[in-house]
């Protein structure tokens, strides 16, 4: 059953607007660009990852730091560590027999804080 709010939301008529749709067809990006949107978003999809993200915009931090802030075990943090890496969101950087993790640009931050401040609105 389809609600009254919903049909408002509805067009009742089969006009199509097609300069409109001839502009934004120009305008689309590629599929393939789409792909990887779509798993760098599938990637920050996992709240898990998404507090590994929050972490590494207060700071650079190793895998023994975010096992122990977020309660897990070395092994689970470097199973999330690989798929962020794999993504591009961050990157690590060795000294030692320390790795440390970071975020892997400056995008990354606004991503987050942008997802933050859009469920914080409501």
């Amino acid at each position: 059953m389809v609600s009254e709010r919903d049909e408002d939301a509805l067009c009742s008529c089969t006009v199509i607007h097609e300069d409109i749709v001839r502009k934004v067809k120009g305008e689309l990006a590629e599929d393939t660009q789409l792909v990887k949107i779509a798993e760098l978003f599938k990637a920050m999809s996992d709240p898990t990852r998404l507090k590994i993200i929050n972490a590494l915009i207060l700071s650079e931090m190793c895998v023994c730091d975010l096992a122990c802030l977020l309660k897990m075990t070395q092994p689970a943090i470097s199973h999330h560590l690989k798929t962020l890496r794999q993504t591009q969101l961050i990157k690590y950087r060795r000294d030692g027999k320390i790795v440390y993790y970071s975020l892997d640009d400056a995008h990354i931050a606004p991503l987050f804080q942008q997802g933050y401040e859009h469920i914080s609105e409501k």
